[in-house]
């Protein structure tokens, strides 16, 4: 057996440094969005991976492609439309999953900090 953690903790009072980025200006529909992402772990191959994310109001495309994320919410409040549904709103404690295919907007009303899983 590795010496390697399989038990894995997210320290929300020690996150250390961001990546700080803006989404691409193609997917930004109103505001200026600021991101900041905590990669937390991820699986050697990259396949899996988790973090903390969090971002500043706007509204922005939400396009998932390959991927299945999976999202707790932590703060703020946000309001999710899926292409062709009716917007849904979530906060602190909601969690939801987003899989592959999905397209739709991400609108932040109050600055949002998340838990993500994504494979």
């Amino acid at each position: 057996m590795s010496n390697q953690n399989l038990l894995v903790t997210f320290p929300f009072d020690q996150l250390g440094e961001a990546r700080e980025y803006r989404p691409p200006a193609d997917r930004v529909i109103e505001g200026d969005i600021v991101c900041r992402n905590w990669d937390i772990d991820s699986s050697k191959d990259g396949a899996v991976r988790a973090g903390v994310w969090e971002a500043t109001p706007g509204v922005n495309h939400s396009i998932k492609g390959e991927t299945w994320e999976f999202c707790l919410i932590l703060s703020g409040v946000v309001e999710i439309t899926e292409r062709g549904q009716e917007p849904r709103i979530f906060k602190a404690g909601d969690c939801f999953v987003m899989k592959p295919g999905y397209v739709g907007t991400w609108r932040t009303i109050e600055t949002v900090r998340k838990v993500w899983v994504m494979a």
